[in-house]
């Protein structure tokens, strides 16, 4: 069975950086989609992150020029490297992935790693 591991939430201050990294096991698609998700309190959980077999990525207007997204198939590992956090960016964290195109919509997704917090403070 697939199985995402998300690592790397923390707690940080304005300005500061964290990677997230999500380790992929048991994933077979030759074609495939992964995305970062994210969730704070209240909130719907809303796409911020894609990146799919061939290397393509997409971003959230609320993160573009802030997030990279990139993934290393020989230790089948995505990564989100964040810069420039702000407390806006405070959420539960989640890599996803589908087989297929990417979508924008969490609802397409169908495996889901159990998250990492990521903390931002003023």
């Amino acid at each position: 069975a697939e199985v995402l591991a998300e690592s790397g939430g923390g707690s940080v201050e304005s300005g500061e950086s964290l990677r997230l990294s999500c380790l992929v096991s048991g994933y077979t698609y030759s074609r495939y989609c992964m995305g970062w998700f994210r969730q704070a309190p209240g909130k719907e959980r809303e796409g911020v992150a894609f990146i799919d077999s061939d290397g393509s990525t997409s971003y959230a207007d609320s993160v573009k020029g802030r997030f990279i997204i990139s993934q290393d198939n020989a230790t089948n590992t995505a990564y989100l490297q964040m810069t420039s956090l702000n407390p806006e960016d405070t959420a539960m964290y989640y890599c996803a992935t589908r087989a297929g195109d990417c979508y924008l919509a969490a609802s397409w997704y169908n495996i889901w790693g159990q998250g990492t917090q990521v903390t931002v403070s003023s």
